[in-house]
């Protein structure tokens, strides 16, 4: 036998609890402290905290967007599947177009993969939605710059590609880009869609007690 928590009630406060005990959260305002919190603890690394770049509105501004009914726009499906469902006005509120049927020919013809391809088809839902990213590096490229190119603004942008090629440099791209839109993203290679979906979930709930 092993002697271990399992009352789910204390091991979700204990958790949440651990976190804040290991990460300087001091001057942030409360809803983007709550997503940090919740970024951390989907990768159980405190240590990441000084890696989070991030504008102070990001989590009321995507909070207050999801609250409106704007579309939640997906790089993929894992994330989409991550983002708690109870919290939305409804399931249709997720988009992830990664698997229409049109994405594979976009994608030839731009000359991309199909992540980036897929975001080609958000341009009729991105005025105000939040944008959610947590596996393509080319698809925040590609968002990167159809935004440059004077495509509609999401209300935020919560970027966490994952991975050894072109994650570092498209998160550093988002974080430089001067684009009037507020964001966070976490430097470097590691990132994800449990990271990216707990930055979401956090902003669905910013204004309740988490």
């Amino acid at each position: 036998m092993y002697d271990y928590l399992k009352d789910p009630a204390a091991i979700y406060e204990k958790s949440f609890a651990t976190v804040r005990e290991e990460t300087d959260l001091r001057g942030l305002p409360n809803d983007l402290a709550e997503m940090i919190i919740r970024v951390i603890h989907a990768c159980g690394m405190p240590e990441i905290k000084p890696e989070l770049r991030f504008t102070n509105t990001v989590a009321t501004a995507a909070g207050e967007a999801i609250r409106a009914g704007k579309p939640i726009l997906c790089d993929c499906e894992m994330l989409r599947n991550g983002i708690i469902q109870r919290f939305l006005h409804s399931p249709e509120q997720t988009v992830c177009t990664l698997n229409d049927p049109s994405v594979p020919e976009i994608a030839n013809t731009l000359g991309t993969t199909r992540s980036a391809a897929a975001i080609e088809l958000w341009k009729d839902q991105m005025e105000g939605a939040v944008a959610v990213f947590g596996n393509a590096p080319t698809a925040l490229f590609h968002l990167l710059e159809m935004l440059q190119k004077g495509a509609p603004k999401p209300a935020a942008i919560l970027g966490f590609p994952v991975g050894f090629v072109g994650a570092a440099e498209s998160k550093e791209a988002l974080a430089s880009a001067d684009l009037d839109i507020p964001y966070i993203t976490l430097l470097g290679r590691k990132g994800g869609s449990a990271m990216a979906a707990a930055a979401t979930n956090a902003a669905a709930l910013s204004g309740s007690k988490i």
